[in-house]
Order: structure tokens, then sequence, then C-alpha cells
């Protein structure tokens, strides 16, 4: 069957062989390019994001290539309210978001999809490492590239009219058919860190937007051992840049287990005390039927983190996620995704966390 599909172009190889695919497979493709910044020198210089004047006129250069009609649309205002701006929020209550989650949530399969869905587009395509079988979504061949998890807030509705064209391949397959193709984007770096952020400095850049606010630093018996400028510029699990001015007894290294952004004191102490064992997600979103009672699944707390089995359950409207064995560093305002083998079952975020006796 034939359809419109709208291919999001970020001026990357994926975006662009996806695009490709699709119009091979015999749909009626239009590129799009997201303009996701007022100033698109703002946010990312080079070829280190997605946001810059290059990446605009190589998404271009693709659809040239690909022959497809080719426009930019503009969702800066958008992006800066959805993902920018929700970004600063969370560090400032103490939580450690996922952008690229948020943009895909927002951005990709809200603003876009939206938009796509009124001007009579049948589909929004993208150059994700994800499959999708039936309505189901899937793990991508590639291990290392999967991208699943950030996917994984997207509602059935809205997977309903997606295409991931390249959920079967690796990343160096892409590369080569991309060359194969004549798509001068075939070797071009992928972006990395966090798009709207133009050096790569996050703690620079909340410091920017909420200004200093120094406090203590305290370990778990509230003796203070350092000072921050700042409890929005760290996260759980973090042991680097911590200037402590007094070393833990044991000379051994500490870790962020706690911040607390209403007495703006960051709690430090070693790494055993990051164990978790039960997770409180909240807003759950279910891509398959939710089930009745404790069910044993796996889930995954990071993008590309370590998978561990768990028991998960709907408790009211949130999700309990018992843990088989702890995990460290988990970090509320990111996503728990649950899985059954390489099926996304639901998503939903970190909440709370507790550690309980195995």
């Amino acid at each position: 069957m034939t359809l419109r599909v709208l291919a999001a172009m970020s001026g990357g190889v994926d975006s662009a062989v996806a695009a490709a695919r699709a119009a091979e497979a015999g749909h009626d493709v239009t590129g799009v390019h997201m303009a996701l910044s007022t100033n698109p020198q703002s946010y990312r210089t080079g070829a280190r994001g997605c946001c810059t004047l290059e990446d605009s006129r190589d998404a271009r250069r693709a659809a040239d290539a690909i022959g497809i009609p080719f426009y930019v649309w503009d969702l800066a205002e958008r992006f800066h309210k959805d993902v920018v701006e929700d970004f600063v929020s969370e560090y400032a209550a103490g939580r450690t978001p996922n952008p690229c989650l948020r943009c895909n949530e927002k951005i990709k399969f809200a603003a876009l999809l939206d938009r796509a869905m009124a001007l009579g587009f049948d589909a929004v395509c993208t150059g994700h490492y994800a499959r999708l079988d039936g309505g189901v979504l899937r793990r991508g061949v590639d291990e290392g590239k999967d991208q699943s998890y950030v996917l994984a807030v997207c509602t059935p509705e809205q997977l309903a009219h997606a295409l991931f064209p390249l959920g079967d391949t690796s990343k160096a397959d892409i590369r080569r058919e991309a060359a194969r193709r004549g798509l001068q984007v075939a070797e071009k770096p992928d972006s990395h860190d966090i798009c709207f952020i133009a050096d790569g400095d996050t703690r620079g850049f909340l410091a920017e937007r909420l200004g200093a606010a120094p406090g203590p630093i305290v370990d778990a018996d509230g003796n203070e051992v350092g000072e921050h400028d700042g409890a929005y510029a760290y996260t759980i699990g973090q042991r680097k840049g911590l200037r402590l001015g007094t070393p833990a007894p044991d000379g051994r290294p500490r870790y962020v287990l706690d911040i607390s952004p209403v007495t703006n004191t960051v709690t430090v102490g070693p790494r055993e005390d990051l164990d978790v064992r039960v997770i409180t997600g909240e807003r759950p979103v279910w891509l398959s039927e939710p089930r009745g009672g404790p069910f044993a699944c796996d889930v995954q707390l990071r993008a590309h983190g370590e998978v561990y089995p768990c028991t998960a359950e709907q408790d009211g409207e949130d999700l309990r996620i018992r843990l088989s064995e702890p995990a460290r560093g988990v970090a509320p305002g990111q996503a728990a995704v649950l899985y059954d083998a390489d099926r996304v079952l639901a998503s939903s975020t970190i909440a709370a966390t507790a550690t309980v006796p195995a």
C-alpha cells in the first residue's frame, strides 16, 4: 500500500537513508527538516548536533539526491518550550531528564506528527534504530544503536503512524548504503551529547539560566564535606567534579546519593549506597495491554544502559518495579522502560527509588 510519508530529515546519515528507503518502497515521500532554534548557531556548530544551518543544507542535498520534495518547518518555539525549558526545570527540581526522549514525545511524534496528519500525510518516517512489527515496538537489531528506549514514550496511536526503516540494519551497513546511494552524508559524524547545548557544558548551560545557588554538600550523617554552586549541576551517581574539601574516613571515592532542591543540599556517600531495588514510575505509557498483578520482565533505566530482570505491576496510577538485583545510579526524571525480550511493553518516568533487603 502506498502511503503519503513525511520524512523527518535531520541532516545526518540515518534520516537520509530512512527517507531513501521509504521512497524506494514506493511511498509518496516528502522530506522535512525541523528548524529547532530561532538562531541556528545558538545550539550547535559544525557536525556536533542537529540544529545548524549546515544540517539543514545537508538534509536538502540528501532530499535532492533521493528525488523528493523538501521543506523546512519552524518548530523552534515548541522545541524551546517543551524540550529546553523542560530540561532546565527538571534539573532545578533535582531530577535528571532525557531531552532526546522528550523530543520524541513532544516534537517528532506530537508537533510534527500532528501537523503531518493535518496536511493529509499517513505517517512520519525517522532514522531511529527500532522496529515496528504489527504495531509492536521492538529493539533494533544493532544493539549498540538501538533506540527503542527513547521511543517508548510514544503511544500506540502515534506508533500506528510511524515508520522506522532502519531497525533491521546495522549502522555500518547504513553508512555503506548511503555511499552507494550517492548521499554526501555517508561519512558525516554522528551527533553527540545534548543537541541544544552548544559547547557540551551542561553545568554552564544550567548556571546561565538558573544562576548561582551555593549550598552544602553533606555526607549521610549530615556532616558538611564541601560546597556547591547549584544543586542543579549534579545528578545521582555522579563521582567527578564534586570538589569535596573533606575526604571520606576510609579514603574511598564518594558519589552523589541525593539532591534536595528544597534545602539546596547535595548528599554524597559510598558507591554501595547507590543500590536501588524498588522503582516507582509515574505517568506510565503502555504499548501492550496492561497486565494484571505482578509480572516478570526486564527493565532498562537509561539510554544504552544495562537491562535488569524485574517484576512490575500497575499500582494505582503508578508503575511499581522490583529489581531482581540492585541497580546503581538510578536518577529520578529518567525513563524506566519494560521489555519482554526485544519487545517494548511500557515506559514510565522514574519518580522515586528505594532500597529493600534482597
